[in-house]
């Protein structure tokens, strides 16, 4: 009887040991407004491979943390303000919600779109570890950013971190029009085909759905407050804009939001996403391959005297998802036998075995690098390989991971970049751009 019993006691300790480890993290689930993170997924060693070393590099970086974006702030964020600010409610006799007694807002109008102190802090972060990563490699010439406020000052903040003389190294601005074509850091704004309210649909309606369990557990708590879809998401958002502000938020507590509605919020972005910017949208390999091409033919050049051992160019946060659909990465359908990408995205439940998550590949800060190594390895032929990371988790091409730590070889590498030139080349044409000038090349890195 006694062992029985102690049996049992020991079951309870094992039931409880396992239940105890999980444990949810809402800033890694904020979609594009999540603060900076590496995922590690795959878990594949970022160190070079054995018997590798990296001899060039070119990163595509999204600009830093900002107190909030335009759209975000005036849709959402500022309509449940001015409601929480007109409001009468008691917010002491709440449970969750307590807090907004005597909460603030910490953006100001004049703050949408700055950069904020803990964005700068790191991009300069991100620049100091890309300069420990290439140990050995001279100070970049140049450094290219579109001409937006925040990806200038990322572009300063990681420049200070990279080099020990800022002087050295030049900040280009490229222009942000809608005239330069594929030449640009900001080729969606010349694309006709591309339009930034693409997938708003197919994200509300999953956002209602979602919200509505959410507005009333709300409201039995607060009866008087009209919380609507909009309030939640708004609040959500705070979560990660107040987090890159002050280093915490209320709005984050799990109390407030279960993990569940945190999935619920990514998921509604994630489906705006794919189509804005992901494979839900014809046009968005077409905007990313651009750059793809001009850095792979800037990594395999010959070691001309005006090369640089880095390339680092800063973006918004529309470029990066189309370079990785370009490049056939984070693809739902990669690896089943229909091709039909758009039903692995229903906007009425979750798919939670989706490859597309944006809080992984668009945080603030998000980082697209392309290395070039040379190896000599073991059961491998010495020569030239590339590699692809997204926020410093190595992510194997598709088809070209013939290389140590499933990177690509010259070879390899030529026949892939000939293939996503045959599925996405041509920008003008598929874009369907009015503009005479317009061109398919980015060639921002070459002009004089």
């Amino acid at each position: 009887m006694r062992f029985a019993f102690s049996l049992l006691l020991l079951s309870a300790e094992i039931v409880y040991a396992v239940s105890s480890t999980y444990k949810f993290d809402p800033l890694k689930h904020l979609a594009g407004i999540a603060p900076y993170f590496e995922p590690q997924d795959p878990e594949l060693d970022p160190a070079p491979p054995q018997g590798c070393s990296v001899t060039r590099a070119a990163y595509l970086v999204r600009h830093a943390a900002i107190y909030a974006n335009d759209f975000d702030y005036e849709s959402y964020i500022e309509p449940f303000l001015q409601k929480l600010k007109n409001s009468t409610v008691d917010w002491r006799s709440t449970r969750a919600l307590s807090f907004l007694e005597t909460w603030q807002s910490p953006i100001a109008d004049q703050d949408q779109e700055q950069l904020t102190l803990v964005g700068m802090l790191e991009a300069q972060a991100l620049g100091v570890q890309m300069s420990q990563r290439y140990l050995g490699f001279k100070a970049p010439g140049k450094v290219w950013t579109s001409t937006a406020e925040r990806t200038v000052k990322s572009a300063e903040s990681l420049i200070e971190g990279l080099v020990r003389k800022k002087n050295t190294t030049t900040l280009i601005q490229i222009s942000e029009g809608e005239e330069e074509g594929a030449n640009s850091l900001t080729p969606y704004k010349s694309c006709p085909a591309y339009s930034s309210s693409r997938g708003s649909a197919f994200s509300s309606a999953f956002g209602k759905q979602y919200t509505t369990p959410i507005i009333a557990r709300f409201k039995s708590e607060a009866p008087s407050f009209n919380f609507t879809s909009s309030d939640i998401i708004g609040m959500q958002e705070l979560c990660g804009y107040e987090t890159v502000i002050r280093g915490s938020s209320p709005f984050c507590s799990l109390s407030l939001f279960p993990p569940n509605d945190w999935l619920s919020f990514e998921y509604m972005n994630d489906l705006m996403y794919h189509q804005n910017t992901g494979y839900g949208n014809p046009a968005s390999g077409v905007i990313g391959l651009p750059w793809l091409s001009s850095t792979a033919a800037l990594l395999m050049e010959g070691n001309s005297s005006s090369a640089q051992d880095l390339y680092i160019s800063f973006t918004h946060r529309e470029l990066p998802p189309t370079v990785l659909v370009a490049m056939g990465l984070f693809n739902n359908s990669a690896f089943s036998a229909s091709n039909d990408v758009n039903a692995t995205m229903p906007n009425t439940v979750i798919n939670h075995r989706r490859a597309w998550q944006s809080s992984r590949i668009l945080p603030f800060l998000t980082n697209i690098a392309v290395e070039q190594m040379q190896c000599s390895s073991f059961g491998f032929e010495a020569g030239e390989y590339y590699r692809v990371s997204v926020n410093q988790s190595p992510q194997p091409l598709p088809g070209c991971a013939d290389g140590p730590g499933e990177s690509c070889s010259r070879s390899r590498f030529t026949k892939y970049l000939g293939e996503r030139q045959d599925m996405f080349g041509g920008f003008s044409a598929k874009c369907g751009t009015k503009n005479g000038n317009s061109t398919d090349v980015l060639g921002i890195y070459t002009a004089g």
